[in-house]
């Protein structure tokens, strides 16, 4: 008996080395950038050292100094599109020969189409004094792998949700000098699965299921100098360790392996990246302004999913810090309207050695451009275009299901992903009261 609750704990522990991993999202490794359509516009290069609730996200002291209430509301449709193809990954089950992993050799745009809403309302206090809240969605994805996937034991329908809700207070202290602290309420929502092999390959797969959610807590602090015609920005925001409360639910297994079938409380833990990001706009002109932007994002907080009792364990991700930078320009070219555009390299975290179906995640290219229409004098639409080039890379991160047991099945991943580029259209309007 203690033999088989071993073997059991040690398979669905497998089974979430298998499935608690999060998938591409439209910045490098597993965040969203899009959260603001104005900043869409021009690659996300000026947002930290701008003003309006709708840089909210990148630095809480851009509202400080401003009257009344501004509202900001948007949406970014994200429309990716890549191919997945097997090269030659290889199944090794117990005391039999290593096999290809068979199934369906390519699979074309796993990654669904989405829609990330995001919103911000500033309130001026006094004429130094102001309240900002923003909401946005930094980490949504869903990813679909068919059943009959050649990566479908890294992967079938992964699906993460999360609300951030960033309350925070700006003061303009001097002339010109800004700075803004707030809190970072984060609610995660994960539906994580993939298939699990039978010890003989003339049997159907087996399936695993973790779903789970949870609220946790970061911070965000920032500031901002103007002087004439240049604003220079900086703001860091914390990591935010999630844990998520759930289940697993193994069912599908046969034979030896059936005594893991069923369905287990757990948790499981992981931690988002921190950003410090730094920031300019240089206005050349009273119509041209230049922007520049580069951030620092410790994804090496992202080192390990820590797995809570039964199972008192931690799985290695390794992922590595990441930097990002973006320059681009807002023309002015009549009071109702502002063209922008702008241009951004992105580089993964993901490691060229540790790539994973769940992330195939690569450097990228992003081209921007966007514009403002100012309706009335209380209302504007913002809209903004991207086009993300990404790289081509391997897909080669050795998994195993049964880690530890007489059962240990590897599965040596190789792929590769290529053919990606993805589409975001953004809309957004700013109502000031």
């Amino acid at each position: 008996m203690t033999s088989v609750r071993k073997f059991s704990r040690a398979a669905k522990v497998s089974a979430l080395l298998l499935g608690l991993i999060p998938a591409q999202a439209m910045a490098s490794g597993f965040y969203i950038v899009e959260q603001s359509p104005k900043a869409t516009g021009r690659a996300y290069s000026g947002e930290v050292a701008d003003t309006g609730p709708e840089s909210l996200w990148w630095n809480p002291a851009a509202i400080a100094g401003q009257k009344g209430i501004t509202i900001h509301a948007g949406a970014s449709a994200i429309l990716p599109s890549a191919k997945m193809t097997n090269v030659n990954t290889i199944i090794v089950r117990p005391g039999q020969a290593p096999a290809p992993v068979g199934g369906d050799q390519v699979n074309s745009n796993p990654i669904e189409n989405g829609v990330v809403p995001t919103g911000a309302i500033s309130y001026g206090l006094t004429d130094k004094v102001a309240l900002g809240l923003a909401i946005t969605a930094p980490y949504n994805f869903t990813t679909d792998y068919p059943t009959t996937s050649w990566a479908r034991y890294s992967g079938l329908r992964t699906s993460l949700r999360t609300i951030d809700i960033q309350p925070g207070i700006a003061i303009e202290v001097l002339p010109g000098l800004r700075i803004g602290a707030a809190a970072n309420i984060e609610y995660a929502k994960a539906e994580l699965g993939n298939a699990l092999p039978n010890l003989s390959p003339l049997l159907a797969d087996g399936s695993q299921k973790l779903s789970g959610n949870g609220w946790d807590m970061g911070w965000s602090a920032g500031f901002q100098l103007q002087r004439g015609p240049v604003s220079i920005g900086a703001s860091y925001k914390s990591s935010v360790k999630h844990t998520l409360n759930g289940s697993v639910t193994v069912a599908g297994l046969l034979g030896p392996l059936a005594a893991n079938n069923g369905t287990v409380n757990t948790s499981a833990s992981f931690s988002t990246p921190w950003q410090a990001i730094f920031g300019v706009r240089y206005a050349v002109t009273p119509a041209i302004t230049l922007n520049a932007q580069a951030t620092a994002s410790g994804w090496s907080k992202f080192d390990a999913i820590r797995l809570a009792a039964p199972y008192n364990t931690a799985i290695p991700e390794n992922y590595r810090d990441s930097w990002s930078y973006a320059v681009g320009v807002d023309v002015a070219v009549s009071p109702r309207w502002t063209l922008r555009s702008g241009v951004a390299r992105d580089l993964t975290p993901v490691r060229n050695t540790e790539r994973d179906a769940r992330v195939p995640d690569t450097n990228r290219w992003v081209f921007a451009m966007g514009a403002t229409h100012q309706m009335t004098k209380r209302f504007a639409v913002d809209v903004g275009v991207n086009y993300l080039t990404l790289d081509s890379g391997p897909i080669n991160r050795t998994t195993a299901a049964y880690v530890g047991t007489a059962a240990q099945t590897p599965i040596l991943m190789n792929g590769t992903v290529n053919s990606a580029h993805v589409f975001i259209l953004a809309l957004g309007g700013r109502l000031t009261l």
